[in-house]
C-alpha cells in the first residue's frame, strides 16, 4: 500500500517560527531601550576584544610555515626576481 507522502514545512517558514523571532525582535528592542548605558558602556571592552580575535581568525591566510618570505612552490629562495 502506498501512501502519500507528506512533505514538512522547515521550522523557519512556519507560523510559530514568525511569532518567535516577532516576540525575539520587541523583547531585543525593550532590552536596549531600557539597559542601553550598560550596552553603550561595554563598547570600549568589544572593540578591544575584537583585537585579538581579528588578529587570529585573519591569519589563516598566511604561510607561517615557510622561512624568508618565501611561497612554498617558490625555488628561488623567497624574492620575485623579474628580469628588466
Amino acid at each position: 500500500m502506498n501512501m502519500p507522502s507528506q512533505e514538512t514545512q522547515p521550522f523557519w517558514k512556519s507560523r510559530g517560527a514568525i511569532a518567535l523571532v516577532g516576540f525575539g525582535t520587541v523583547a531585543a528592542f525593550f532590552m536596549f531601550s531600557e539597559h542601553r548605558a550598560h550596552f553603550l558602556g561595554a563598547l570600549p571592552y568589544l572593540l578591544f576584544l575584537a583585537c585579538p580575535l581579528m588578529h587570529l581568525f585573519m591569519h589563516h591566510g598566511h604561510h607561517h610555515g615557510t622561512h624568508g618570505g618565501a611561497h612554498p612552490t617558490d625555488t628561488k629562495g623567497g624574492h620575485d626576481e623579474r628580469p628588466s
